[in-house]
């Protein structure tokens, strides 16, 4: 199917930002025509995108800003028209409960709809695996076991997976996504680590992770080709799990932690975590400490969709990045 029309929202996110610069690559170093609207409160600090209303923006090729909220369904009216493909990135990751569920849960139900009025050929919902709740996990399938989540984030996507399916949307779960613009992964490591600096369980834990520029080429893929198969749940990290100790000694060659000179049990850990001023929680910790890997091969393989060298790999170009930004918190 001809794409000339890709709804995308969340592009000035970590993920929606680097799924924008895929498509326009696509779109360069293919010629393809098609054009990228792209949907929220502000438009990406991009001069290639025209802030402007839908209504006669650019032609095939020019980028487009459609100012909405998903807070506000009624901003949505009229989003998807004319487009083929629905990229819906936007999340809210917030501690107020009504917040989340009129962006993540309400807000998704009305993009929905409107992508089915529209007549959207074929959607990508991003969401993520922090809706199973605490581990540990082991290579589980997607909805090998029961949802049980336990912020009101995770909590709010969940729900918004249900429309996004409803509406035929192919669902990513990703575990966590490193690379420039990471705020939260890596720098909630490295916080853990200064908390408790040393190999937690000797690094054992095993984690799905994925490099932020292979996520936005499934993304893209499965948007434009329609690879995988609508209406269904696909764990989205890269096929091979990284263990702790092997993502710890990857950032301590890169600068930007400090390799740890001992190892402690978890509970060891866990009292260490408890007696420090760190604003993370344990099950924060959990993540990082305890297995938590999602079986993630099938998604590549049925979208034909190369999984790329793995994130530990793509790391040495989003270092320094990560550096900078340690640096400045330290400096707070």
């Amino acid at each position: 199917m001809k794409v000339d029309r890709v709804v995308l929202t969340g592009a000035t996110g970590f993920i929606g930002s680097a799924v924008l610069r895929e498509l326009r690559r696509l779109r360069e170093e293919r010629g393809d025509s098609f054009a990228v609207r792209v949907v929220g409160r502000r438009p990406p600090v991009d001069p290639l995108v025209s802030a402007g209303p839908v209504a006669g923006a650019g032609h095939a090729g020019a980028d487009e800003w459609a100012d909405a909220d998903l807070a506000d369904p009624r901003t949505l009216a009229g989003v998807c028209d004319g487009a083929d493909v629905l990229l819906h990135l936007a999340a809210l990751v917030a501690a107020d409960e009504e917040s989340c569920v009129a962006v993540n849960a309400r807000g998704t139900e009305a993009l929905m709809r409107e992508a089915v009025r529209a007549g959207v050929s074929r959607s990508v919902h991003l969401s993520t695996a922090a809706v199973y709740g605490l581990g540990p996990f082991r290579g589980i399938a997607a909805d090998e076991v029961v949802p049980a989540p336990v912020s009101p984030a995770s909590r709010t996507r969940l729900a918004g997976e249900a429309h996004a399916l409803a509406a035929g949307a192919s669902v990513l779960r990703p575990g966590l996504v490193l690379g420039a613009g990471d705020r939260w992964a890596v720098p909630a490591l490295a916080e853990l680590l200064g908390a408790v600096p040393a190999l937690w369980d000797g690094g054992r834990a095993r984690t799905s992770l994925t490099a932020v520029e292979d996520l936005a080429r499934l993304i893209t893929h499965t948007g434009l080709t329609g690879a995988l198969p609508g209406g269904r749940i696909w764990h989205a990290g890269h096929p091979e799990p990284v263990t702790l100790a092997a993502l710890v000694a990857a950032l301590a060659r890169e600068g930007i932690v400090a390799a740890p000179e001992r190892t402690l049990p978890r509970a060891a850990c866990l009292e260490e975590l408890r007696a420090s001023d760190t604003r993370l929680s344990p099950r924060q910790f959990s993540l990082f400490a305890e297995d938590f890997w999602f079986d993630s091969r099938e998604v590549w393989r049925t979208a034909g969709c190369p999984a790329g060298p793995g994130p530990l790999d793509r790391l040495a170009a989003s270092a320094q990045w990560y550096r900078d930004l340690l640096k400045g918190r330290a400096a707070r």
